[in-house]
């Protein structure tokens, strides 16, 4: 049996290649001596809800298969898109006790926790273990900080997916809407029917600007969307009012307890029939399967067909890791075709890899990567990818706040200031 310790702690990408990959310099450290008297493994993760825990408990299946005596502790922290987890994880690092590995999202976010001096670069594991032909050239770019590899990639997700109720829209002889104003229709007839057209949760604090990212991209396509983070777009151009005033229209068909709810919890709405549409990211496919639940489908949020709003979960070794080459073990796992085709058909994404075999992953999970083959790729800016950690963080608050306040000219002018402050760092 598995040796697996559950942590006790709880608490309430994508870089386009336009972005610059930074250069500098670092040492990769050597392997830490007496492999043999390491006999534990702490992985440091926000994985708890659904297809999330159960894709990485199948990781720990596949580490433990091949080291049998090592015992994993499993350090969760509650809390999507590592909000809670973050917090915990920095004052770890600063003040000495680094857990073994720990989740990063591939992108700037790695800037939070300034690399050189507190990760171990892992170049020679990317040669040793083929990872540098394993991956697509773009996500090697964008897994490059100061010159070096930082973390292994286990997926990619894709962050614009509306899902929505079949059921609910066969009864009311409705399509899901392709636009915005076929939207509003459909979401007019649910509402008359007693239906909540578009469930949210914003409890944590990052659900609404994820889903404002993706209208966004909806108003300004890839290359506007893309230029909002390096400068090329403006903040106060009229199409982010544009998409502002959308957003702020479609807030009012929401379900009323929005900040009290996670985004699985809000999602619950469609598995019970009493939601019709959720905008998520496809962690949702996986959340659904270990409900058992059937009776979705989904398609891009409407007007981003033919776009990608990606990001990607990588795992990371910190300098002084107890237990550092068992640590290293794990991002071999993690970047193994073993461990990946492992993981993601339960995490409900598309792996990393460009070698796995396409008929383990359901329905969802291969049209995704037939998208991510074909469609524009754009960075998500809510997990990590897009900007640094100090920007992205901002940039949630302020639209946080915009939902409950609906101030649309204020909302665009504190974007446009937070801008202009980190672009200028």
């Amino acid at each position: 049996m598995r040796k697996l310790v559950v942590g006790a702690v709880s608490v309430s990408l994508w870089v386009f290649l336009s972005l610059a990959v930074y250069a500098g310099g670092a040492k990769e450290a050597p392997a830490t001596a007496g492999a043999a008297q390491q006999t534990k493994l702490e992985i440091f993760s926000w994985w708890t809800a659904g297809g999330e825990a159960e894709g990485l408990n199948a990781l720990y299946d596949v580490y433990h298969q091949q080291y049998p005596k090592v015992e994993i502790i499993n350090a969760t922290i509650a809390g999507g898109a590592g909000t809670n987890a973050k917090a915990v994880l920095s004052t770890r690092l600063t003040g000495g006790d680094p857990p073994d590995g720990f989740q990063l999202h591939a992108g700037l976010e790695v800037e939070k926790y300034d690399p050189v001096r507190y990760l171990q670069p892992l170049d020679s594991l990317y040669a040793s273990a083929g990872l540098d032909k394993a991956f697509p050239k773009d996500l090697l770019a964008l897994l490059k900080y100061k010159g070096h590899y930082w973390g292994v990639p286990v997926n990619i997700h894709r962050a614009n997916v509306m899902w929505y109720n079949k059921k609910l829209f066969a009864d009311n002889n409705l399509k899901p809407p392709k636009t915005w104003g076929e939207f509003l229709s459909v979401a007019d007839v649910f509402r008359s029917k007693g239906i909540i057209p578009l469930v949210i949760g914003t409890k944590e604090g990052w659900e609404a600007g994820h889903t404002f990212e993706t209208f966004l991209i909806s108003a300004l396509g890839a290359d506007g969307y893309r230029g909002l983070w390096n400068g090329a777009t403006k903040w106060s151009d009229p199409r982010v009012t544009s998409a502002l005033e959308t957003f702020k229209r479609l807030v009012s068909y929401v379900n009323s307890d929005y900040s009290a709810l996670t985004w699985d919890q809000a999602a619950q709405y469609l598995v019970d029939n009493k939601g019709a549409m959720h905008i998520m990211g496809d962690w949702t496919n996986g959340w659904f399967t270990s409900k058992g639940y059937t009776g979705y489908g989904w398609q891009p949020v409407p007007g981003t067909a033919g776009i990608y709003d990606a990001l990607s979960d990588s795992f990371v070794v910190p300098k002084g890791a107890r237990n550092e080459v068992n640590a290293m073990n794990w991002l071999s796992v993690c970047g193994s075709k073993a461990g990946q085709e492992a993981f993601n058909p339960k995490k409900g994404s598309i792996p990393a890899r460009t070698d796995c075999n396409p008929a383990l992953f359901n329905e969802y999970l291969q049209s995704a990567m037939k998208d991510w083959s074909s469609d524009a790729i754009v960075p998500s800016v809510v997990h990590g990818a897009a900007a640094v950690e100090k920007w992205a963080t901002v940039y949630k608050d302020i639209l946080n706040s915009f939902v409950t306040k609906g101030d649309v000219a204020a909302t665009q002018a504190a974007l446009e200031q937070a801008a202009s402050e980190n672009l200028s760092m």
